[in-house]
């Protein structure tokens, strides 16, 4: 497969994430309570008229947290986000995969902890078949999770990065910033970028700026490489 033409480059936002919009993507995030894999999912999702179903299990809200339903705001997430709290992560896969059957939700979004039997290469395989048959997209956030076997159509690890300095006051925190590692994806290579996530800019052009952390094209930090996922 030739390099992916999009390194160096800066890409519509969402453009280097989805896969068809109607698939099942899966966001790593290693680190409890880091928000890095939440803001990622919702800065891509962006302002829409449909609702979103948002639904996590009692280990994940532990871990992680609740959505703050006033921050959505500053992601331009302005239609209603329906939440649902279930016991287990199978009642997670089962409310996402009812969910999925809805083609008047804008996504279904999911959230787990941790690496449950009941979270494998079946289970993930329904979710990619219903969210085909009705052009919903689907996200599972998954915290705590090494990357066991998945049918997801793109994976992501996600972590924070420090925010770039901002350009009106060097005192104030710049804007959010990610290290987006594609590690699998059906149609692609695999690549690592930087992204930022402007919401000044977003309003104008609905872009996000990835720049890539591989040696196809410039590297975020002074010229310094950072090794890819089968280097680590």
């Amino acid at each position: 497969m030739p390099a992916d033409s999009s390194y160096g480059q800066v890409l519509p936002f969402p453009q280097p994430v989805t896969f068809g919009q109607s698939a099942l993507t899966d966001v790593f995030c290693q680190k409890p309570a880091e928000a890095a894999a939440i803001g990622f999912v919702l800065g891509e999702l962006g302002q829409a008229d449909r609702p979103i179903i948002w639904v996590q299990d009692y280990a994940s809200r532990r871990e992680n947290g609740q959505l703050y339903a006033p921050g959505l705001r500053s992601l331009r997430i302005t239609q209603p986000v329906l939440r649902v709290t279930v016991s287990h992560p199978r009642d997670v896969l089962w409310t996402m995969e009812e969910a999925a059957t809805c083609a008047s939700l804008s996504a279904v979004i999911g959230e787990v902890h941790g690496a449950p039997a009941v979270l494998n290469f079946t289970s993930t395989k329904r979710l990619v078949m219903r969210a085909d048959a009705s052009g919903v997209p689907l996200y599972l956030i998954r915290s705590g999770d090494p990357g066991v076997l998945s049918a997801a159509r793109a994976r992501w690890r996600v972590a924070s990065l420090p925010s770039p300095p901002n350009p009106y006051d060097s005192q104030a925190p710049g804007v959010a910033q990610w290290d987006l590692d594609l590690f699998r994806a059906r149609g692609r290579n695999p690549g690592r970028w930087v992204a930022r996530y402007d919401p000044q800019a977003a309003r104008k052009t609905d872009r996000l700026s990835l720049v890539s952390r591989s040696d196809y094209g410039p590297l975020e930090t002074g010229g310094q490489r950072i090794p890819n996922s089968a280097e680590r």
